[in-house]
């Protein structure tokens, strides 16, 4: 089992959400808006200066339409986990 220190995940939070900006050629700008935050604020995430909260961290995945297990590096793979239907 490997663990992790704080440094190392907020490292890994912020590469993968630049990264996965970077690949659908959005800005920083286009996040922002649809965090409905400023572009500062998001940048800050970006440049590991802030750590984005939980419930940011939700939104995020879902805009990338990926886990938030594949944000913190717990798994390799992109695709969200299906969801229960109810």
């Amino acid at each position: 089992m490997s663990f992790y220190n704080c440094l190392e995940v907020i490292r890994l939070v912020y590469l993968k959400i630049r990264d996965l900006r970077e690949d659908n050629d959005w800005t920083q700008q286009h996040i922002a808006d649809l965090l409905f935050i400023s572009r500062t604020t998001y940048a800050a995430y970006e440049n590991g200066v802030n750590q984005p909260p939980f419930d940011m961290l939700i939104k995020i995945a879902n805009i990338h339409n990926t886990s938030i297990d594949f944000l913190l590096g717990l798994t390799n793979v992109k695709e969200p986990y299906p969801r229960n239907k109810k």
